[in-house]
């Protein structure tokens, strides 16, 4: 009988592409570390994957073209479900540069840690918080924003809608049980265009002048 506490609902944070870029050149490439991040966050933009799928992805799970390019990654997500999410070329040519140069066991994990255990999710959260803290300067919106792994996710899911991929192809890339949960995004990129348009000055006059002639007021009167 007691009635839950009303909250208004919180926006959901997504990257822009400048957002994306500035993380991704914090990244110190000339270190193993430094390219470890960089994949890490160039396979989250990419793949939209949650975060235990990200730590959980093998070398086994790159699935390879004819000429050894990478082209999918094979994805063992919730409830026991499997997907294979396509991969861009840039993606796949870091990736593949990635094995090459740091990659000895063929049959381990994708990601490891300082280590060479495996990198756990608390670990992932850590290392983009760091990257988050180098960026704020030279990019103060993020400030605004929680940037988590899941943040990835969310702006993958926004960004395919926004190019005209229809919802239920979303949830399969996304592995979502249900489209009711892919909908969120339909709602969050209407809510954006919404304050989109609030910014935007309305034009000074539009004013309706329209006043029927006699013919058509003689008409209707006869009606």
């Amino acid at each position: 009988m007691i009635p839950f506490k009303k909250e208004e609902k919180r926006t959901m944070d997504f990257l822009t592409k400048d957002e994306y870029n500035a993380l991704v050149s914090a990244c110190d490439t000339n270190s193993e570390l430094g390219c470890r991040d960089k994949l890490m966050l160039v396979l989250l933009y990419n793949t939209g994957v949650r975060v235990s799928e990200l730590v959980g992805i093998k070398i086994k799970d790159i699935i390879t073209d004819t000429n050894g390019l990478p082209s999918y990654v094979h994805i063992h997500g919730k409830g026991r479900k499997e997907r294979d999410v396509p991969l861009w070329k840039s993606t796949a040519a870091f990736l593949r540069n990635f094995m090459e140069s740091h990659i000895s066991d063929s049959t381990g994990k994708l990601f490891v840690n300082r280590t060479d255990g495996d990198l756990t999710r608390s670990g992932v959260r850590y290392r983009l918080k760091c990257l988050v803290v180098k960026t704020l300067e030279s990019v103060p919106s993020l400030k605004r924003k929680t940037i988590t792994p899941h943040t990835f996710r969310h702006s993958v899911a926004l960004n395919l809608l926004q190019s005209g991929v229809d919802i239920s192809t979303i949830a399969i890339w996304l592995g979502h049980e249900s489209i009711l949960t892919t909908h969120k995004y339909m709602e969050a990129d209407m809510e954006m265009k919404r304050r989109t348009l609030e910014k935007i000055q309305e034009p000074s006059d539009i004013s309706y002048h329209f006043r029927p002639d006699d013919t058509m007021l003689a008409f209707l009167d006869s009606l």
